[in-house]
């Protein structure tokens, strides 16, 4: 086990839970940021990950990403750099599975569409929804709604991109139920988990839209960064095949961004003389970044991805069918709730914003399959794109 820094939280100085619990039941030889770790692992909110938009809207091909084995990728990064500043693992690790369970069905499009669906309500925010599950949808416990997640997990995962003065009405409640200290910088385990989520996607993004045919080598080569580790890994096992070639690249470049986040991080630490997690959180900064360089040349990268891939027409079309199913199925399911299942249609608030907002809650834990498979019994056929 490698030794914890000065700076990593400690789940015995954890803030606690919400929710007290008994404490002499043992479950396993587990601290509180395990438990956390695993109460995530093991709710239906991740197991809905694996059928939920990545890049590719409800892919046909089994190799491609989606939100789960993303989150599974993020964990792994985030873990190799915790270690190696003395981060606690376990912590990183949940923030790093957890990130992504707020998105609803489709990604950003569906995203999209919810949040114009809840313009008059408050809107919607994946991030938001993320805090709005753990606390209150998932409901595997009978003593409480929510995983009952200590204050160090769910700090975390409110403002692992820094600290948050107008919270979106989502967060604002979980916060009024167990203030978050939104104003302040989050722990180097939430920021480490944060840049581990760009380096993942950065990276594995090129990998996948390689494989559908939108992106190209020759494009990439447009990205220095691209170009430089292309040469590299080429001269290194010439007449190779290109797709092995590719797979070393993609590794190498996560590599390359990890071991600068380490490096640029340790740097800021003893620039910003922090002994303590306190320091961190009053430290005024992200301190755990890349160098100026690293970050120019990620930024280049995103921006060509955004050109390239993100916003190619194939993809856009798509987002264009998939922004119709969700607002569709809002829509449908506003007019006439007796269209949703029973449980959801019993539930449902008489009153507004919350009668819009349990609707959202619905739509927004569908999988990418059932979201079509819904619009199509509820609403009729709809014209997908090839390979939706």
């Amino acid at each position: 086990m490698s030794m914890r820094a000065p700076w990593a939280c400690v789940p015995t100085q954890s803030c606690g839970r919400l929710h007290e619990e008994q404490t002499g039941i043992i479950r396993g030889p587990r601290d509180a940021f395990q438990r956390d770790r695993d109460r995530i692992i093991h709710s239906i909110a991740f197991r809905r990950l694996r059928s939920k938009t990545q890049v590719f809207m409800a892919p046909d091909g089994d190799h491609f990403r989606v939100r789960l084995t993303h989150s599974l990728e993020v964990a792994q990064i985030g873990r190799t750099v915790a270690r190696a500043l003395g981060l606690n693992e376990d912590l990183t690790e949940a923030l790093c599975l957890a990130h992504d369970i707020g998105h609803p069905p489709f990604g950003h499009a569906g995203e999209r569409a919810l949040e114009e669906a809840l313009a008059g309500q408050g809107g919607f925010d994946h991030n938001g929804h993320t805090l709005r599950t753990l606390t209150t949808l998932e409901r595997p416990y009978p003593g409480w709604d929510g995983l009952n997640l200590t204050w160090d997990t769910l700090e975390g995962l409110a403002k692992h991109n820094g600290p948050i003065y107008e919270p979106q009405w989502a967060l604002a409640a979980a916060d009024a139920q167990f203030p978050l200290a939104l104003e302040q910088w989050p722990s180097l385990e939430a920021q480490v988990a944060a840049i581990a989520d760009d380096i993942a996607y950065d990276n594995h993004d090129i990998d996948d839209g390689l494989r559908a045919g939108l992106l190209s080598l020759d494009q990439l080569m447009a990205v220095p960064m691209i170009e430089q580790g292309w040469r590299a890994v080429e001269a290194k096992y010439p007449g190779t095949d290109r797709k092995r070639l590719i797979g070393e690249m993609v590794r190498s470049q996560i590599g390359a961004m990890a071991n600068d986040l380490i490096v640029a991080t340790r740097t800021r630490l003893i620039e910003s003389d922090v002994q303590s997690v306190g320091d961190v959180r009053e430290a005024g900064r992200c301190l755990a970044h890349f160098s100026d360089e690293m970050r120019e040349a990620e930024r280049g990268l995103k921006a060509f991805m955004y050109a390239n891939l993100y916003h190619h027409p194939e993809q856009l079309a798509a987002a264009d069918a998939a922004h119709r199913m969700v607002a569709g199925l809002f829509a449908a399911y506003a007019a006439d709730p007796k269209l949703m299942p029973a449980e959801w249609r019993d539930a449902l608030p008489v009153d507004e914003p919350w009668r819009s907002r349990h609707i959202a809650d619905f739509i927004a834990g569908m999988t990418d399959r059932y979201a079509i498979s819904r619009y199509q019994e509820v609403i009729g056929p709809i014209d997908l794109p090839e390979g939706f």
